[in-house]
């Protein structure tokens, strides 16, 4: 989530907006600045992160690590938040599918 008295960075800024732009169509989900990068809400609960390089994490079970794995992602230090790789970001079907995941992850 960055270091530690990191300001939030440009491309912290704009990986969040894009976020949330693309995410528009699920109602509940909420951006806050935290940490140099931004906390990503559901209904309160936190399900994901970007950080202050503008690196997308997502909450996921562990059933999905190894395929996670797989598509390039990596794990965020201690937390259980993986990397969204370029090849999902990218991919709207693969996107939206991680995103219903991490959300599904909200206690």
């Amino acid at each position: 989530m960055g270091v530690k008295g990191d300001k939030n960075s440009a491309l912290s800024n704009e990986v969040a907006a894009e976020f949330m732009d693309r995410t528009a169509g699920v109602e509940g989900i909420t951006s806050k600045k935290m940490f140099g990068g931004h906390g990503l809400f559901y209904n309160g609960g936190m399900f994901g992160l970007v950080d202050s390089k503008g690196n997308c994490f997502l909450k996921a079970p562990e059933e999905k690590v190894d395929q996670y794995f797989a598509s390039g992602s990596e794990k965020h230090s201690r937390m259980p938040y993986y990397f969204v790789p370029n090849n999902v970001w990218t991919d709207k079907n693969d996107f939206d599918q991680w995103v219903k995941t991490a959300i599904a992850e909200v206690k």
